[in-house]
């Protein structure tokens, strides 16, 4: 349902059959494909075919109007418009509360936000986030809420999630780490999430889906990206910090002599004799 595929497809229905004028619509990356493309357009297009294609297009085009306006709908619900009986307060009345926050923010700890999180400023949050984007942060707040303090730590949501490994043990043998069911609707969401995160490009979440792909495997990785993800919400609704990206090599930093040590041995065992200087020595 690209423009490109859209093109064509309209272009069918209007009767155009010759394969190589529909490959001249292609746009874009697709125009180095359009050999194939001429070839793929290459058939029979009958009546009955342009009545099904029109109907199944008019269906696609239904739907996605109605998810502009259930878009629409949420947007509005997020930004719910002021109190009425709040902006009639009398001037010297709000004087006096605004005068109170103050001093309760004086004397409060620094870091710990006094204002409750508004849902639209937890979309915000959740959008900083590699692999989230508007539509899955809308989402993944309709699971979760934007209080959590209903949670006692960021592990306890991700178990109520199903995002955290079983722990099956038999005779001090662990027999399976197998996730329980949890909140279907929140597990889809953050799974997409690690789909698009372990995509991004020198992040450390990226970071994470490969050094566990390495060791586990792809669908182990993906649950512990989600995982962290999770876990990254958690901390940022409580602080109402957006994401504070750690970068590519973050895992690397995090923990530099057993990654030289690691790769020393590696060397070693391949014959050579390795000695480490710093880069500015060397220069």
């Amino acid at each position: 349902m690209g423009k490109s595929a859209r093109t064509m497809l309209e272009a069918l229905l209007a009767g155009e059959t010759d394969p190589g004028k529909l490959a001249d619509l292609a746009r874009g990356r697709l125009k180095a494909k359009r050999d194939q493309l001429e070839e793929a357009l290459v058939g029979a297009v009958k009546a009955h075919h342009r009545f099904m294609l029109r109907e199944q297009l008019i269906l696609i085009d239904t739907l996605d109007e109605a998810i502009e306006r259930v878009s629409q709908e949420i947007s509005q619900r997020l930004d719910p418009p002021p109190d009425p009986a709040r902006r009639q307060e009398e001037p010297q009345a709000r004087a006096e509360q605004e005068t109170e926050i103050s001093e309760a923010e004086a004397s409060s700890e620094p870091g710990v936000p006094e204002e409750p999180l508004s849902w639209k400023e937890a979309v915000v949050l959740l959008d900083s986030i590699p692999g989230i984007n508007k539509r899955a942060a809308e989402g993944i707040l309709a699971e979760i809420g934007i209080e959590m303090s209903r949670f006692p730590t960021a592990g306890h949501l991700a178990s109520w999630a199903g995002m955290c490994p079983g722990s099956h043990e038999s005779a001090g043998k662990r027999l399976s780490g197998k996730t329980r069911k949890g909140s279907p609707w929140l597990r889809k969401l953050l799974v997409e999430a690690a789909h698009a995160a372990a995509q991004s490009k020198n992040t450390s979440l990226s970071a994470l889906y490969h050094r566990i792909k390495a060791r586990g495997g792809g669908k182990p990785a993906m649950i512990a990206v989600g995982h962290a993800i999770l876990g990254a919400i958690y901390h940022m609704l409580n602080r109402k910090l957006s994401d504070q990206e750690s970068g590519g090599n973050y895992f690397d930093e995090h923990d530099r002599q057993a990654v030289e040590k690691r790769l020393v041995r590696r060397l070693e065992k391949l014959g050579y004799q390795v000695s480490l200087e710093p880069a500015a020595q060397v220069a």
